[in-house]
């Protein structure tokens, strides 16, 4: 046998501490009150549970990897069913920088505050395909893409909205599908207007991802903790979401 500390909890009632604290955003000290454990204890829990956790879920990294490597068609609807994919970014509010430099750098001028952004592309089932490390808040949402572009089977449509605009210059070898944008003085055809209208129904599929992700409230509050735990919380979170809807389309 190993040596080392023993867990108080089981491997079963660990998670179960992970889950609660990913639900509810509680602190240490309250969690640590409900498990009848020390924070100390609590943390070092969380932060062992993490790891295997992670590896034992569908999380978007280990689906990417997968999605890269697709030839066929077959294959390639197994992950894009109708050939379509679902491309946005999602932010998420932090204390307040003591740096200025930092300050600048986290400030969002769309949520007028302090933020991390995260980039997330999904099939049209809401099944998490890829999600892209966070970035700095006053980073625009196409500029994130052209720093980590998605790669994605030829015959895949990317799904966006204006907030990509130009990606079908930059990117002209990916097939795209973007809103009509109304022009100077102009107003949009009837037919323009239409096509917007479907192309919203049909992206709504990603705005109800990010709704799952944000039942937790540790992606929808204040995130407390370290920026560099941020990439594993949201792994974690999107390999959830990912498990339940593998569960309901089997």
């Amino acid at each position: 046998m190993g040596a080392g500390r023993p867990f108080k909890l089981d491997v079963k009632d660990r998670c179960i501490v992970l889950l609660v604290y990913y639900r509810l955003y509680i602190t240490y000290t309250l969690a640590g009150f409900l498990f009848n454990l020390d924070q100390s204890n609590i943390c070092r829990d969380i932060q062992k549970i993490e790891s295997l956790i992670k590896q034992s879920l569908p999380i978007p990294q280990k689906i990417y990897n997968i999605t890269k490597r697709l030839k066929t068609p077959e294959e390639v609807e197994q992950y894009f069913p109708g050939f379509l994919s679902f491309i946005d970014s999602t932010e998420q509010q932090i204390p307040r920088p003591k740096n200025r430099r930092k300050r600048k750098a986290y400030y969002s001028g769309k949520k007028k505050r302090h933020t991390i952004k995260t980039q997330l592309m999904v099939n049209n089932r809401g099944f998490i395909l890829h999600k892209a490390n966070h970035k700095k808040g006053h980073r625009h949402d196409y500029d994130i893409y052209k720093k980590n572009h998605v790669v994605t089977p030829k015959q895949v449509v990317n799904v966006v909205d204006l907030g990509y605009l130009g990606i079908e210059k930059d990117f002209p070898e990916q097939l795209s599908s973007i809103q009509n944008r109304k022009k100077k003085n102009q107003e949009l055809s009837k037919v323009e207007i239409e096509y917007n209208k479907n192309h919203a129904k049909r992206r709504i599929v990603i705005e109800h991802t990010i709704c799952r992700l944000k039942k937790y409230r540790i992606i929808a509050d204040i995130f407390r903790n370290r920026l560099k735990k941020h990439n594993m919380v949201s792994e974690i979170i999107s390999g959830m979401v990912n498990y339940r809807i593998m569960k309901k389309y089997r």
